[in-house]
């Protein structure tokens, strides 16, 4: 059964920093990083693949870095110099090899599994 569990998230101050982590029961070839803010549709944030390519979206690039362990199958999201904005629902998503369309990596649609998602919340 394919699982995915997000944990790190919490509440902190404007500048501050919270690691998500996200393990999953199996290996994917992609995973990525998704949002969603109240009454917002979701979106993605950052995307991992397992040939070494990472993508940001335009409002986290430089602020937030991307790994992952293979060994433990857990996907990370270090989240520095948080901002209100950065608030919502993080998600965490894979995909097996072949699953997403090219470029499509930022793409919620593109993504079969979920995981429950863990709220961040930024004050100001």
């Amino acid at each position: 059964q394919v699982q995915l569990v997000e944990s790190g998230g919490g509440s902190v101050q404007a500048g501050g920093s919270l690691r998500l982590s996200c393990a999953a029961s199996t290996y994917f070839y992609n995973m990525g990083w998704f949002r969603q803010a109240p009454g917002k549709e979701r979106e993605g944030v950052a995307s991992f693949d397992n040939g070494g390519t990472t993508r940001y979206a335009d409002s986290v690039t430089g602020r937030f870095t991307i790994s992952k362990d293979n060994a433990k199958n857990t996907l990370y999201l270090q989240m520095n110099s948080l901002k209100p904005e950065d608030t919502g629902i993080y998600y965490c998503a894979a995909a097996f090899w072949g699953e997403l369309r090219s470029g499509r990596q930022l793409t919620p649609k593109e993504y079969k599994y979920w995981g429950q998602g863990t709220q961040v919340t930024v004050s100001s």
